[in-house]
């Protein structure tokens, strides 16, 4: 996993619907979620233009310059 930014290497900079995003402590899409506190049951994430289903998201792992979109589901009538 290539993980860059300002000499640590722990930190990367994504794109997180649309809006650049520091990230120092999650390595994969679902810790990404995790950390900004969403509900993951009612997500949709795109990971560089893949849709991805809820149970790929531990095995997707953040690089510099990852593009992430999500939705959030919500229900109505």
């Amino acid at each position: 996993m290539e993980r860059l930014g300002r000499g640590d290497p722990g930190v990367v900079k994504l794109l997180v619907n649309g809006e650049e995003r520091v990230e120092e402590k999650a390595r994969d899409v679902a810790e990404l979620i995790a950390a900004l506190g969403l509900p993951a049951p009612a997500m949709l994430v795109e990971h560089n233009g893949l849709a991805l289903r809820r149970e790929e998201w531990p095995a997707r792992p953040l690089a510099e310059g990852d593009r992430i979109e999500i939705v959030r589901i919500v229900a109505g009538g």
